[in-house]
């Protein structure tokens, strides 16, 4: 009997590129045909046409199943409901613009088929397609996270990994919704096997992610997985005490000595200004953790489904 391969694709916004996405895997499909497939797609809110592209594509072919958002929650809820939906024995996740090689699928199956892995990931070996910051901040992040988190994150590595489905029952499992995939990924272990590849540019459209995005979704996965911000924190607060209790004992035998008068009020403004940044920063650091923990404590789901392929069939 063949086994069921579950792939789940986030849409936000992407009209142009869902019927590329589905030609190119139909023509994957073609060749490897001793496993079966259901695509999930994954309607996050688009604004666009692609949820009525979704619903021709469900109608016309049974491999083609979708989920539509009531509103924008963002790709990791998406990940998370097509992880919640997938029938299959396998599930992996890929972008719709296809920068994630569908011919990848084939090696990724037989790593955890014939290898006996449970999950096979890819990491990309250039930044094609990115501007020179992205790249630059990507680097910084790889390099801020690693050091910060006792969870291992790879430099490079993309959503877009094959799992066994007692992997991906152990990430639903972490019901959290303050989420970053890529580090859950790794928190839950598993033997993985690393596939590089040559990133790919989109097929068609544009990018979702602007720089602003990009770092909360970096913040996130700092917040999410080191307490380390804490420390530096509580740090900078405990060498600030240690100079200010140096400064008051020279300030007092230098006025028992030299009777210096008080002078210097133009550096007293600028260490006023530098410490009170100093403190407005760590407080930031404080209440992102704060802010997490608010947004846990609330219980609100991750996501909400408005239509699934059973509307239309």
């Amino acid at each position: 009997m063949k086994k069921l391969l579950s792939i789940v694709v986030p849409c936000y916004n992407e009209e142009e590129t869902i019927p590329v996405y589905y030609n190119a895997m139909k023509e994957q499909m073609k060749k490897m045909d001793y496993v079966d497939f259901e695509i999930i797609f994954v309607n996050d809110g688009s604004r666009d046409n692609s949820l009525n592209i979704m619903r021709r594509l469900a109608k016309k072919d049974k491999v083609i199943r979708y989920i539509s958002f009531s509103r924008n929650f963002g790709k990791e809820a998406a990940m998370l409901a097509g992880f919640k939906n997938a029938k299959g024995d396998f599930i992996t996740t890929m972008d719709v613009d296809l920068q994630d090689p569908p011919e990848l699928l084939e090696q990724m199956y037989k790593g955890i088929v014939e290898e006996k892995y449970d999950c096979v990931a890819t990491k990309s070996t250039s930044r094609n397609g990115y501007s020179f910051l992205r790249k630059l901040f990507t680097k910084m992040f790889y390099k801020i996270i690693g050091s910060m988190s006792k969870t291992e994150m790879v430099a490079g590595a993309r959503d877009y990994r094959l799992m066994t489905r007692q992997m991906v029952d152990a990430i639903i499992s972490m019901d959290e919704y303050n989420r970053y995939s890529k580090g859950i990924f790794s928190f839950v272990g598993f033997d993985t096997k690393w596939i590089e590849f040559e990133n790919q540019e989109r097929v068609a459209g544009t990018t979702k992610w602007n720089f602003w995005k990009l770092f909360k979704y970096a913040v996130d996965g700092i917040v999410g997985f080191s307490t380390a911000p804490l420390i530096f924190a509580s740090l900078i607060g405990l060498i600030f005490c240690l100079i200010a209790f140096i400064m008051i004992i020279v300030i007092i035998v230098r006025t028992l000595i030299w009777s210096d008068p008080v002078a210097g009020w133009p550096s007293l403004v600028c260490i006023i200004f530098f410490v009170g940044g100093i403190n407005l920063f760590c407080s930031g650091i404080i209440g992102e953790y704060l802010a997490k923990t608010y947004l846990e404590t609330k219980k609100r789901p991750v996501y909400i489904i408005k239509e699934t392929e059973d509307s239309v069939r």
